[in-house]
């Protein structure tokens, strides 16, 4: 598409509407740079201030994002994931026809701080086994995992393939642990520096905190996680049934 200098269309939105076209064509793929504002303003014959105008708008509609000290991006397309029962990674990502994989960073016996002990109920500055990944949605890190686990059972998941067996499958397969229920608690942080470096991403950007922690029979709390998926990859949704209030019963009654 060219631009137009005599059209009553502003140059900034043909622009836009050029780089849109290119997205959508799949000539920019997702993940892909986009040229540098010299080369679009070479291409199109425009001023600067009208390439970062187009590529603003563009921000503001989340199809780009700029990566600093890198350039100008197409954002991958946004994984809407809904929370509706007890599953795992591979299986959300299965489900949603992308190919799940993992990158261990570290495994490894630590103190239990104040909050893992609770999650787990086991004495503050009891061993646990804490593990340390990278989850990826074809090739694109989408969440890193700390997972915490009882000691005698979290020694015996540390020494498996932990980048091909899901943890939810080797507890109930292997180990003979079924997972019954979790509670779920979910917040909107910035990320830290450890989760930053994990995702590629720049220390503050928006990330979702998921923290579960997962039970087996006689409510026994056998899995505590801290999930943080990236905040510009995906979504969560669900569906809530409203409560019906006593009034309302007392007058259908």
């Amino acid at each position: 598409m060219n631009i137009d200098p005599h059209s009553p269309v502003p140059l900034h939105a043909q622009l836009e509407q050029a780089l849109l076209q290119g997205i959508r064509s799949g000539e920019l793929q997702s993940g892909s740079r986009l040229p540098s504002e010299d080369e679009l303003t070479a291409r199109f014959a425009v001023s600067r201030t009208t390439v970062r105008t187009a590529i603003q708008s563009l921000m503001g509609r989340g199809v780009v994002e700029i990566r600093r000290g890198k350039g100008t991006f197409v954002t991958e397309p946004v994984i809407t994931q809904e929370l509706t029962a007890l599953t795992g990674f591979v299986e959300d990502m299965q489900a949603l026809g992308k190919v799940p994989s993992a990158r261990v960073l570290d495994r490894r016996l630590v103190a239990a701080s104040e909050t893992v002990a609770r999650q787990l109920a086991v004495p503050r500055g009891a061993t646990v086994a804490r593990i340390q990944r990278v989850r990826l949605a074809d090739g694109t890190p989408l969440s890193f995992d700390e997972t915490y686990l009882p000691q005698e059972l979290g020694a015996k998941v540390m020494t498996d393939d932990l980048e091909n067996q899901p943890i939810f499958a080797l507890l109930e397969q292997k180990y003979s642990t079924p997972l019954l229920e979790a509670e779920y608690r979910l917040a909107a942080v910035a990320s830290h520096g450890t989760v930053a470096r994990a995702l590629g991403i720049d220390a503050g950007s928006p990330i979702f905190l998921i923290e579960r922690t997962t039970y087996s029979d006689r409510r026994r709390p056998v899995d505590y996680e801290r999930l943080y998926y990236r905040g510009d990859h995906i979504r969560f949704v669900t569906r809530l049934t409203r409560r019906q209030s006593s009034g309302a019963r007392t007058a259908a009654a």
